[in-house]
C-alpha cells in the first residue's frame, strides 16, 4: 500500500471523498501544503492522452492561472470562490482516480526523494515560471496529438514536486522543451500557411 504522502496515496483519498459530489473547495484542503503539486498532476493528466479540443485550451488556462501564483511564491494557490464552489461528480472524480493509479503507482516505485532543493519553497518561483511555458505551450499545441508531451512534462514536475524528486522534476523540464518545441514549430507553420493567403 502506498503511503498517503505519495501522489497515489492523495489520489486514493481524493477519490474517497464522501458525498454524491465533491466541491473544488474540498479537493483544495484534502491537499493541504501539497495543492500545487496535485494541481499540477491533476491538470497534466488529460493531456497524456490524445484529447480533442477544447480540453488542452482549458488546462493550459487553468495550468498558466496555477504557474503565475508559483511564480509570485504564493504559499498556496488561489482560486476564485466561483471555482471553488463547483462540484464534481464523486464517482467521476474515482474513474479518473482509477485509471491514473497504474501509472503513477509504476513512475513510483522509482522515485525517491532526490535532488530535494528544486522541490523546496526557494524553487518555487523557477518552477513556476517552468509550468508557464508549458502552459503557453498546452494553449497553442497542436489538435489531438501536441499536447501530449507537454501534458507528459506538466505530469512529471508535478510528480517530482509530490515526491520530493528533483529527478523528475529535471526530466519534466527536458520532455518539455521538446514539447515546446513542438508546438512552436506547428504555431510556426500554421502562421505560414494563413500568411499564404494574404
Amino acid at each position: 500500500m502506498s503511503s498517503p504522502l505519495r501522489t497515489s496515496g492523495l489520489l486514493i483519498a481524493l477519490a474517497h471523498l464522501p458525498g454524491p459530489r465533491v466541491a473544488i473547495r474540498d479537493i483544495v484542503a484534502a491537499l493541504r501544503d501539497r495543492a500545487y503539486a496535485l494541481l499540477v498532476v491533476l491538470l497534466g493528466l488529460p493531456n497524456c492522452l490524445p484529447m480533442p479540443p477544447p480540453i488542452p485550451l482549458v488546462c493550459g488556462l487553468v495550468l498558466a492561472f496555477v504557474a503565475a501564483q508559483m511564480l509570485m511564491a504564493r504559499a498556496t494557490p488561489w482560486l476564485p470562490h466561483r471555482l471553488l464552489d463547483r462540484s464534481i461528480a464523486q464517482a467521476d472524480l474515482a474513474r479518473a482516480v482509477e485509471r491514473a493509479l497504474p501509472p503513477l503507482i509504476r513512475l513510483e516505485r522509482f522515485s525517491k526523494p532526490r535532488l530535494t532543493m528544486l522541490g523546496g519553497p526557494f524553487a518555487l518561483p523557477v518552477l513556476g515560471a517552468v509550468l508557464l511555458f508549458l502552459a503557453l505551450g498546452l494553449i497553442v499545441a497542436a489538435p489531438f496529438i501536441g499536447q501530449i508531451p507537454l501534458g507528459l512534462a506538466v505530469c512529471l514536475v508535478g510528480l517530482g514536486l509530490v515526491e520530493r524528486d528533483g529527478v523528475l522534476i529535471i526530466a519534466g523540464a527536458v520532455v518539455g522543451a521538446a514539447g515546446l518545441a513542438l508546438s512552436a514549430g506547428f504555431a510556426y507553420a500554421l502562421v505560414s500557411w494563413l500568411a499564404s493567403f494574404f
